[in-house]
């Protein structure tokens, strides 16, 4: 389980515009397995090892890499 979901227990995507994460929850993806409605749009794999943000082009969920 990622740490975001650790942290605030099972998620619906598009409830938080801005999700924390570490390396332990790469390689990144959205939805996240922790979201209950993990298929409410197709997985998109997404970069955020070099720059330590990234945007879903799906549902707009922010997503910052914190170590």
């Amino acid at each position: 389980m990622n740490t975001a979901a650790k942290k605030a227990g099972p998620q619906i995507p598009n409830a938080q515009r801005h999700y924390q994460i570490t390396r332990k929850d790469l390689p990144l993806h959205c939805p996240m397995d922790s979201m209950n409605l993990w298929n409410s749009h197709p997985r998109v794999f997404l970069a955020i090892e070099e720059t330590g943000k990234t945007e879903c082009p799906y549902c707009g969920a922010t997503y910052t890499l914190v170590d």
